[in-house]
């Protein structure tokens, strides 16, 4: 009973703190508010991934999140991480994210349910959460939250064809467009570096992708599909991504769909896997998840599982890492072209000057 007063206090006062304070404003009308160009004389607008429009008088002093990508983007544009205030068990590695070590656990990760009474404990004025992400219910969390005064963004961070214009909208929130351009301005020479070695590739010498979701391990294929983040950068990288042709995200698929296709490479995202940043896939756990796949009936004559051509990519390179994440990518399907590429390069250089670290851990499981 005491802990329901105490939380209606706390509404009570964020609805008011939220009249008087940063003064912003959010609709899904889309029919009435399509861009901010509605809001000529707002101080900051911007649009979520989810096509709603935020205006805010001030930029937020206390923000609450609970993917790391985000978090990430903000280290990328050299927002004060002093503004966040409310964080998920996902910063749980304190060697990459040591300013988080006393913030309030306000989820257990970005995928679980919220907490409320932490969260409101933390005053946040803004809440950024996925916003397309099939695991989050993005709309019934704005449903609850955005009546007592906490505005929530739908920024995901994992999509090739809306990364930049989602780190476009974080630094407009935050007066960093000149670090985003210089930031785009480096998307656009690692891109280069690469699509000047594949440019004249043929059809036939891009090798044939299947990517499979580490849901693949318990059930029936599940393969990423024309929608997914990893369709763009398969192409990007010389690939030919099969199954890109379904337009869901993910999509199960009947073994014989993929024996049919016998792809020249069967990749997976490994973001269930122990590897990573500052993990090694102790446990083996890759090799132990290629092995399934070898015997799976009727694999034996895919090309793939012939050549021995299987891999495993950390989370990281489908989150804001990816574009840094292109050259290694690129390298392991035409090893011939990128043969004098340093791809590691990129990966180090993107934790050195953005997490301010020495890259560690291991980021790719090759098949042995």
């Amino acid at each position: 009973m005491v802990s329901n007063l105490r939380i209606v206090l706390i509404q009570v006062l964020l609805i008011v703190g939220a009249s008087l304070g940063t003064g912003c404003i959010s609709s899904n009308n889309n029919t009435v508010l399509k861009d901010c160009s509605k809001y000529p004389d707002a101080t900051i607008c911007i649009k979520d991934s989810n096509d709603i429009i935020h205006i805010f008088d001030d930029q937020p002093k206390r923000i609450a999140m609970t993917n790391t990508y985000a978090a990430t983007v903000m280290r990328m544009l050299d927002v004060d991480p002093s503004v966040i205030v409310g964080i998920s068990g996902d910063f749980y590695d304190e060697l990459l994210w040591p300013e988080f070590i006393d913030t309030k656990i306000i989820q257990n990760s970005a995928h679980s349910e919220i907490d409320y009474e932490a969260l409101l404990d933390s005053r946040p004025e803004v809440y950024i959460v996925f916003a397309t992400n099939g695991m989050v219910d993005t709309e019934a969390i704005r449903e609850k939250l955005e009546p007592v005064g906490i505005k929530v963004l739908g920024l995901d961070f994992y999509k090739y064809d809306s990364l930049r214009r989602e780190i476009m909208a974080l630094a407009t929130l935050f007066n960093k467009q000149d670090n985003a351009n210089e930031l785009f301005e480096e998307f656009d020479k690692i891109e280069l570096d690469v699509e000047i070695r594949i440019k004249n590739l043929n059809e036939a010498e891009r090798p044939r992708v299947v990517m499979e979701h580490h849901a693949s391990l318990t059930r029936d294929p599940v393969v990423l599909t024309g929608s997914s983040q990893w369709s763009d950068m398969i192409e990007k990288a010389g690939g030919n991504h099969t199954f890109k042709e379904y337009n869901t995200h993910t999509t199960h698929v009947e073994k014989e769909a993929i024996i049919g296709n016998n792809p020249d490479i069967i990749m997976f995202d490994g973001i269930t896997f122990d590897i990573g940043f500052n993990s090694y896939d102790e446990e083996g756990m890759c090799e132990s998840h290629l092995e399934f796949i070898r015997t799976r009936d009727g694999f034996s004559e895919v090309w793939a599982i012939k050549n021995n051509s299987m891999f495993i990519m950390s989370g990281e390179f489908a989150g804001p890492m990816m574009i840094h994440g292109l050259p290694t990518l690129a390298k392991i399907l035409h090893p011939d072209l990128f043969e004098d590429l340093d791809a590691e390069s990129y990966l180090n250089e993107y934790f050195e000057k953005y997490h301010g670290i020495q890259k560690q851990g291991k980021f790719v499981c090759l098949s042995e």
